[in-house]
């Protein structure tokens, strides 16, 4: 999505103004390990909301790694909780020292009161039940933009 050209803007389109609009950028990293959900997520989170999606992972120790190795490349973090190994919990945990402005959402099909607290307890910031919010889902991550 490219923000549209400012009049006087002499850097418009130059490697600068590119390098810059990538800064302004909301910078997500995917937790999810069902191909098709994932894709469609990146695909949504990218034309609803403007978000660019830096990568993904389908465990948590993938994630766990990638989180460790790059604590300031993301913005948005995005964590399914059942996993091909591991689960979404042990990434929360994980990333429980970020910045103040990098936020952890849950978006889980097991979206229950109880598993709402457990996901609050492990540092999320919110929690939403793919089947039955993903449009306040995607005003949360629009609202990150």
């Amino acid at each position: 999505m490219t923000p549209p050209k400012l009049s006087g803007d002499p850097h418009y389109g130059s490697a600068l103004s590119q390098k810059i609009q990538h800064r302004m950028a909301v910078n997500a990293y995917i937790v999810e390990d069902n191909d098709l959900i994932r894709n469609n997520l990146v695909e949504t989170l990218t034309e609803l909301a403007g978000i660019h999606t830096v990568g993904h992972s389908a465990t948590e120790a993938d994630a766990c790694t990638w989180l460790e190795k790059h604590p300031r490349e993301w913005d948005l973090l995005v964590v399914d909780l059942f996993l091909q190994q591991g689960n979404g919990l042990g990434v929360l945990r994980k990333c429980q020292q970020r910045t103040a402005v990098q936020k952890v959402v849950v978006l889980s099909n097991y979206a229950t009161d109880d598993i709402r607290n457990r996901c609050l307890a492990c540092g999320a910031d919110a929690i939403f039940d793919k089947s039955t919010e993903l449009e306040q889902f995607i005003d949360y991550c629009s609202a990150r933009h």
